[in-house]
C-alpha cells in the first residue's frame, strides 16, 4: 500500500462497470461506513475501467473513469484489483499482471478460472497475494469460502447441485405447467433469466465451468473445463418430466463432482466430474429448488450433508459475494498476509463410461407384436437389469419407459446403440441418470 494513503484505507480498481460492476460500486458506497466499523478498513473506489468513457456512468465521489485496463492494474493509486469484465482475454493477462505487482485480485470470472485456474492459483501463491473468487461459482451463495476454510479438513465425498438458474427456471416451467422446452425458454428470455443466445446455459457449459472450479477446491485437484462431461437440457421434453414424476423423481440439470469407489482410502478413489440432466428423488431437497434459484449439497464423511441455497446470479447477489472477498483481501493486505490456496494434485478422473447409476430410458416404439420382447432382449444382452417399466400413450403414439437397476454407463450406451438399429424402435428419447440420495 502506498505510504501516502491512510493506514486503514484500501483503494479499489474495478475492471468493468456492467450489471455486476455497477452493482458492486454502488454497494461499496452504501456500505463503506459499516465496513469500516466492522472490519477496520475503509474501501474507496479509486478507478473504474470501461471500454467507452464517453458513455454516462454514475461513480462515487473521487472515483476516476479510465479506458486503459493495463494502466489501472499498474496504477500506484490502486491497491486491490476487482476484475468484473469477464472473458478470457485480456482478463487473464490483467490478473497475472496484478498478482505479479503483488496486488490482490477478486474475480467473478468462472470461464477464466475453469480454463486457467491452476496457473492463476499458482501465480497467486507464488506472489503471496490473494486471489479470491466466491462470486464465480454461485453468485451470492457462499460456497467457495466454506469449502476452502470451514471444510478444509473434511473428507468430502461428493458435491452436487443446481448451479445454473436459467436451466432450473426452464425445467420448473416444464414441470409445473407442462410447457414445451421452447415455450419455457422464451419465457425465461422475456423475464431476463436467459440471454438472447442461451447456448452456454442450456447446453450446460456455464454449469460445467462452475463444477470444474468447485471440484478443484473441494478435492484439492486440478480440474479444467475440458475434463467435465457435459450435457444440456435441449432434448428434455415435458413428457420426460411427467413420467419421471410417476417414478418419484424431479428432473434437474446438475453439476456433480464425486469420488467413485470410495473405500477406506479416499486418496485411491477416482473423481467423476460431470454436468447432465438427472433424476432427483422427490424426497431430496434439491428436487424442491424452483425457478432461478441455485442449491448445492456437500456430502462429507464427518459432516454429513450440508446444503447451500440462494440466488446464484444477478447483479446485486453477485456484487455481495464480490464485496465479501474484497473485504477479506483488504484486511489481509493491511496485515501483510494472504489466504493461500494450497497445493493442487493432478486429478484421477473417472470417464463417464465407467460411472454406475440407475437410468431412465424412453423409447417410441411401433405398435406391433414382439416389440417388448425385442427391447428387453437388448437389455439382457448388455447385462442391464430392468427395475420398472411403464407404457406411456397408446397406439402409434405409444412409448415404453424403463427404469433400470444400477448399471454401468458403457453398458447402457450399448443398449441405446442397439435400440437405434431395431425396426421396432422409432425414436430413442433422452437418457436420464438417477442421482442417489
Amino acid at each position: 500500500m502506498s505510504s501516502h494513503t491512510s493506514a486503514n484505507v484500501v483503494r479499489l480498481g474495478v475492471l468493468g462497470h456492467g450489471v455486476v460492476g455497477s452493482a458492486f460500486v454502488e454497494l461499496v458506497s452504501q456500505q463503506s461506513d459499516n465496513i469500516l466499523a466492522r472490519s477496520g478498513v475503509r474501501l474507496e473506489v479509486a478507478q473504474v475501467c470501461i471500454r467507452d468513457t464517453k458513455k454516462k456512468h454514475t461513480l462515487p465521489k473521487g472515483a476516476v473513469l479510465v479506458s486503459d485496463p493495463h494502466a489501472l492494474v499498474q496504477s500506484s493509486e490502486v491497491d486491490v484489483v476487482v476484475e468484473l469484465m469477464g472473458g478470457i482475454d485480456p482478463a487473464s493477462e490483467l490478473i497475472f499482471a496484478a498478482l505479479k505487482a503483488n496486488k490482490p485480485v477478486i474475480t467473478a470470472n468462472k470461464a477464466l478460472l475453469a480454463r486457467h485456474g491452476a496457473e492463476l492459483f499458482g501465480a497467486a501463491d507464488d506472489a503471496s497475494t490473494d486471489l479470491l473468487f466466491e462470486a464465480a461459482v454461485c453468485g451470492g451463495i457462499p460456497l467457495v469460502r466454506p469449502l476452502r476454510e470451514s471444510l478444509r479438513g473434511e473428507p468430502i465425498i461428493r458435491v452436487m447441485g443446481i448451479v445454473n438458474g436459467t436451466t432450473n427456471f426452464i425445467l420448473t416451467k416444464m414441470s409445473e405447467h407442462g410447457a414445451d422446452y421452447q415455450v419455457a425458454l422464451a419465457e425465461a428470455q422475456q423475464l431476463g433469466f436467459a440471454e438472447a443466445d442461451p447456448t452456454a446455459d442450456v447446453q450446460g457449459h456455464d454449469a460445467a465451468a462452475k463444477i470444474a472450479i468447485i471440484a478443484s477446491i473441494a478435492f484439492g485437484t486440478t480440474v479444467r473445463l475440458d475434463d467435465v462431461y457435459c450435457e444440456g437440457i435441449t432434448e428434455i421434453t415435458a413428457a420426460d418430466i411427467a413420467i419421471a414424476r410417476k417414478f418419484g423423481f424431479a428432473v434437474k440439470l446438475l453439476g456433480v463432482a464425486e469420488l467413485a469407489g470410495v473405500g477406506s482410502n479416499l486418496a485411491s478413489s477416482k473423481l467423476s466430474v460431470r454436468v447432465h440432466p438427472a433424476l432427483v428423488p422427490l424426497t431430496n431437497p434439491l428436487a424442491a429448488v424452483r425457478e432461478s434459484f441455485n442449491a448445492v449439497v456437500v456430502d462429507g464423511r464427518a459432516s454429513g450433508s450440508l446444503m447451500f441455497y440462494g440466488r446464484g446470479a444477478g447483479g446485486e447477489p453477485t456484487a455481495s459475494a464480490v464485496l465479501g472477498d474484497v473485504i477479506d483481501a483488504a484486511i489481509n493486505l493491511r496485515k501483510d498476509t494472504h489466504a493461500p490456496l494450497g497445493a493442487f494434485t493432478d486429478a484421477k478422473l473417472l470417464p463417464i463410461s465407467e460411472i454406475n447409476c440407475e437410468y431412465m430410458i424412453g423409447l417410441e416404439v411401433a405398435d406391433k407384436p414382439g416389440v417388448l420382447h425385442a427391447v428387453t432382449g437388448v437389455f439382457a444382452r448388455n447385462s442391464v437389469s430392468i427395475r420398472a417399466a411403464e407404457q406411456d400413450g397408446i397406439g402409434s403414439d405409444a412409448r415404453l419407459v424403463f427404469l433400470t437397476h444400477d448399471a454401468k454407463e458403457s453398458a447402457v450406451q450399448s443398449c441405446l446403440t442397439e435400440f437405434k438399429s431395431l425396426d421396432a424402435v422409432k425414436h430413442v428419447g433422452a437418457l436420464l441418470r438417477v442421482v442417489a440420495g
